[in-house]
C-alpha cells in the first residue's frame, strides 16, 4: 500500500504538468474552484480576461470575480451546484456577468464541470467572453425594432423566437405572450391548417419571397379582428437551426384605397355623362361608355388622337384656348358650346374640365364631363319663344292700361317708360298728365308694389279711377283719400301703392301737391341747383286710417319738375341714398346746359341705368312749367244782385283793353249766367278772375259755398235750371272744382 501510494505521488507532478499544459492550451479563461468556493488553479486566458495576475486569484473566494449585486446568488447556487454535481453546458439560457480588476462588467457564459480528486470536489468552469456576440445581437435586435413593419421571427418548428414592437401594436399581444407560441396564433382560424403546410413546405424549398407576392393573406389580432396584410419571408440558417424572418405589413389602408378606386372606376364606366380624360396637349387617354354612346366613336377609334376631332373645325380655337386655361391650372365648369360625332351631326353639350395633378401637385393632364343638353337647348329655345310671346302680350296689355297721356297745349313734358327685365317685364308703375281746364294742369304718378299681371291690373285700375277723379276737379289730398278708399275695396292682401298727385297752375306758377308714400318730386331750374320739391309725408295707399295732407309751392317759369318711380334709383348692389345723390347730380349738369325734355330724359336714363339689366320696371316724367298767361285781372264781389252787372262791366273793360270785343257778348252772358248763380246759391265773398293766353280766355268765379251747381234738364214752367245748360252749349269748356273755401266755377273761350 505504501508502495503505491509512493508510485502515486511519483506520478503527481508528471501528470499535473500535462494537465496545466491542457489549462493553458484552453481557448477560454478557466477558472478551478474547490467545494468552498476558493481559486485553486486558473489559466493564462483569466488573466488575459479578467485583469489579474495569477497570484492575485489564487485562493480568493470565487465571487471576486462575480458583479457584487450577483453574489449572495451566486454563493447559493454554488453550494447547490456542489449538492446536484453534472455539467452544465455553455450558454444554458442564464444571463451571467464577470467583473475585471478594474470594475467593469462583460457578459459572459460559462461551462461548468465536476472534478473529483483526493482532494475533495474540484469544479471545473470555463468562462468565455460574449461582450462581441451580445453588442452583435443588440444591433440585431435595434435593426429589428427600428423596422417599419411588424417583423416575427419563427423556428423550424413554427415557433416564435423573436418580435418588435410594431407586432406588438399591429397585432395586440405583449411580446411575452408570443413568444414561444406557434406562429398559427397569428393566422385566421380558416387559413391555419393551409398555413402549416405551407410552412412545412417553405422549410424544403427556402428562398426570399418578397412583399405582396400575390397571395390574399390575412392577420389576426389578439381582440379576434381580421385585417388584410402582406408578408415577405427571409430564411436565416444559424447555429440553432434554420429561423425564418417574416416582415408583415397591415394593407387595410390600400386595401380600402383599391376598393374605393374600383368603385370610382365602375362608377365612371357606368355614368351616363361621358367622361374622358387627355394630356395637356389634347391627347385622348381614357374614354367611357357614355361617351362612345355620345360621339358614336369607339374606344380603339379616339384612344391617342387629339380632342379636336370632336370639335367642329371653326372651333378649334375653342379647344386651344380651353387646353390652354388648364395648363393655367384652371377649372371650367358648364362651359355650353357645340360638338361633333362621328356621323357629323352637331350636339349642344356642357363641358366641364379640371387639371389631373400629379403626387408633386404638377399639373399632367385633364379630366372632362360632357353632357349633351340638345334637348334642354330645344327647349330653352321653345320657352324663350315662348316667353317672348308672353312678355309682348304683357307689355302691350300694360301700354294700354297705362294709356297715352294727352299731348296738352302749353305743357312741354317728356316720358319714358322702361319694363321689369325679370319675369314677364310688366309691372305697377304708370303716370298721367290730366287737363283740368282754366288753364291748370293734373300730373299724377303712381307704383303699385311688386310685378307681373298682377300688379299690372292693380295699377290699370288705379289709374282708371285716379284719371276720373282727378276729372271732376278735386284736389289732390281729396284726390289721395278718394284713391285710398279705391286701394282698399280692390281686396288685394298686403296691397301698398305710393302715388304723388300734383296740380299746375299756370297763370300763378302754383304747385300743389299731394304724396302718398312716393319718392320726392325733383324741381330744376337753369343756373341753380336741383331742389326737392316741399311735400307733406303720407303713408302709402293700402295702409288705412291715413288723413292725406297737400302743401302749395310757387315755382319759377320755365322750371322742370322730375317725377320717377323707384326702379330708376333701387337697383341691385348699390345704395339708394347714393342714387338718389347722383340723379341730383345728373339733373344739375343738365340745368347748366338746358337741353330739350326729350334729350334730358334719355340722359338721365342711360346715366342712373347704365346696365340694361336686373332693373324693376322704370317710369320717368320731365314737365316743364308753363309760361305765365299774356294777361290777368281780378277783382272782389259781394254776394249781393248788384255785383252781377258789376262783374259784366269789370269784364266789358278788360275784355276792351285786351282787344278781345269779338268774344264779348259770349262772355257777358256766360258770366251773368255763373255770376247768379253764386249771388242766389252760394255765399260771398265771390272772386272774378280773368285769364288770356294767345288762344284762349279763361274767366273764373269763385265763392265760399262748397256746393257744387249740376246741369239739369228743367221743366216747362221752372223759372230757373237753364243757366248750366247755357254754359254748355255756348263755351268752349267749362267746369267746376272744390276748393279749400268753397268752389270755382269756370268756362274758356278761344279767341
Amino acid at each position: 500500500m505504501c508502495r503505491c501510494g509512493a508510485e502515486s505521488r511519483t506520478r503527481t507532478p508528471g501528470a499535473e504538468e500535462k494537465f496545466r499544459g491542457l489549462l493553458e492550451a484552453a481557448p477560454d479563461a478557466m477558472v478551478i474552484v474547490d467545494d468552498a468556493g476558493a481559486i485553486r488553479l486558473v489559466n493564462a486566458q483569466t488573466e488575459a480576461l479578467f485583469g489579474y495576475r495569477r497570484e492575485e486569484l489564487l485562493g480568493r473566494p470565487v465571487e471576486l470575480l462575480v458583479p457584487g449585486r450577483f453574489r449572495t446568488h451566486h454563493t447559493e447556487h454554488r453550494n447547490a451546484y456542489a449538492h446536484n454535481q453534472q455539467v452544465r453546458p455553455m450558454g444554458a439560457g442564464l444571463e451571467l456577468y464577470g467583473l475585471r480588476k478594474d470594475g467593469t462588467e462583460f457578459p459572459v457564459e460559462i461551462s461548468l464541470s465536476p472534478l473529483e480528486t483526493a482532494d475533495g470536489l474540484l469544479v471545473s468552469a470555463a468562462v468565455r467572453d460574449v461582450s462581441e456576440r451580445k453588442a452583435a445581437e443588440e444591433r440585431f435586435r435595434g435593426l429589428l425594432e427600428a423596422a417599419p413593419d411588424a417583423m416575427v421571427i419563427v423556428d423550424d418548428a413554427g415557433a416564435i423566437r423573436l418580435v418588435n414592437a410594431q407586432t406588438e401594436a399591429l397585432f395586440g399581444y405583449r411580446r411575452e405572450e408570443l413568444l414561444g407560441r406557434p406562429v398559427e396564433l397569428l393566422v385566421p382560424g380558416r387559413f391555419r391548417t393551409h398555413h402549416t403546410e405551407h410552412r412545412n413546405a417553405y422549410a424544403h424549398n427556402q428562398q426570399v419571397r418578397p412583399m405582396g407576392a400575390g397571395l390574399e393573406l390575412y392577420g389576426l389580432r389578439k381582440d379576434g379582428t381580421e385585417f388584410p396584410v402582406e408578408i415577405s419571408l427571409s430564411p436565416l440558417e444559424t447555429a440553432d437551426g434554420l429561423l425564418v424572418s417574416a416582415a408583415v405589413r397591415d394593407v387595410s389602408e390600400r386595401k380600402a384605397a383599391e376598393e374605393r378606386i374600383n368603385e370610382l372606376a365602375a362608377l365612371v364606366e357606368s355614368s351616363q355623362d361621358a367622361i374622358l380624360a387627355k394630356t395637356l396637349d389634347g391627347h385622348i387617354t381614357y374614354w367611357n361608355a357614355a361617351a362612345q354612346r355620345l360621339y358614336g366613336f369607339a374606344a380603339s377609334e379616339v384612344l391617342g388622337r387629339h380632342v379636336s376631332v370632336l370639335a367642329p373645325p371653326e372651333r378649334d380655337h375653342e379647344v386651344i384656348a380651353l387646353l390652354e386655361r388648364l395648363r393655367e391650372g384652371e377649372k371650367v365648369e358648364h362651359f355650353e358650346t357645340l360638338r361633333v360625332t362621328k356621323a357629323g351631326t352637331l350636339l349642344d353639350v356642357d363641358v366641364t374640365l379640371w387639371p389631373t395633378r400629379a403626387h408633386n401637385g404638377a399639373i399632367v393632364g385633364a379630366c372632362a364631363i360632357v353632357r349633351d343638353i340638345s334637348d334642354r337647348k330645344r327647349a330653352e329655345a321653345e320657352l324663350t319663344e315662348l316667353y317672348e310671346q308672353q312678355r309682348h302680350i304683357a307689355l302691350t296689355l300694360q301700354r294700354s292700361l297705362m294709356g297715352t297721356p294727352p299731348a296738352i297745349p302749353g305743357l312741354t313734358t317728356a316720358s319714358r317708360y322702361r319694363p321689369a327685365t325679370q319675369g314677364a317685364g310688366v309691372g305697377g308703375d304708370w303716370f298721367d298728365l290730366i287737363p283740368l281746364g282754366a288753364g291748370r294742369v293734373g300730373v299724377l304718378i303712381g307704383d303699385v308694389m311688386g310685378r307681373g299681371l298682377e300688379a299690372a291690373a292693380v295699377m290699370g285700375q288705379l289709374r282708371s279711377a285716379a284719371h276720373a277723379l282727378a276729372k271732376t276737379g278735386l284736389q289732390p289730398r281729396q284726390l289721395m283719400q278718394a284713391m285710398e278708399a279705391v286701394v282698399a275695396d280692390l281686396d288685394v292682401p298686403d296691397q301698398l301703392v305710393t302715388c304723388c298727385y300734383l296740380t299746375i297752375a299756370a297763370d300763378a306758377g302754383e304747385v300743389t301737391i299731394c304724396s302718398a308714400g312716393h319718392l320726392p318730386v325733383l324741381v330744376t331750374v337753369p343756373g341753380e341747383s336741383t331742389q326737392t320739391l316741399p311735400a307733406p309725408v303720407n303713408a302709402p295707399l293700402g295702409v288705412g286710417g291715413v288723413i292725406y295732407e297737400q302743401c302749395c309751392t310757387t315755382i319759377a317759369r320755365g322750371a322742370i319738375l322730375v317725377l320717377y318711380t323707384d326702379g330708376l334709383i333701387e337697383t341691385p348692389g348699390t345704395d339708394i341714398e347714393d342714387q338718389l345723390i347722383q340723379l341730383l347730380a345728373t339733373l344739375d349738369k343738365l340745368a347748366t346746359t338746358a337741353p330739350d325734355l326729350e334729350t334730358a330724359a334719355d340722359h338721365v336714363l342711360s346715366t342712373m341705368l347704365p346696365d340694361a339689366d336686373g332693373h324693376d320696371d322704370v317710369t320717368l316724367l320731365l314737365t316743364r312749367l308753363p309760361e305765365a298767361p299774356l294777361a290777368t285781372a281780378a277783382m272782389d264781389l259781394p254776394s249781393v244782385p248788384e255785383s252781377v252787372p258789376a262783374g259784366r262791366d269789370f269784364l266789358d273793360k278788360t275784355l276792351s283793353a285786351w282787344g278781345c270785343t269779338n268774344r264779348t257778348d259770349n262772355a257777358r252772358l256766360l258770366l251773368s249766367e255763373i255770376l247768379t248763380n253764386s249771388v242766389q246759391h252760394a255765399e260771398g265773398p265771390i272772386t272774378l278772375h280773368l285769364c288770356r293766353t294767345d288762344t284762349d280766355l279763361t274767366v273764373e268765379i269763385s265763392d265760399r259755398s262748397p256746393h257744387l251747381p249740376q246741369p239739369r234738364v228743367a221743366a216747362e214752367d221752372d223759372e230757373c235750371g237753364r243757366g248750366l245748360l247755357l254754359v254748355r252749349a255756348l263755351a268752349d269748356a267749362w267746369g267746376v272744382r272744390p276748393t279749400d273755401e268753397g268752389k270755382t266755377t269756370w268756362f274758356g273761350l278761344k279767341l
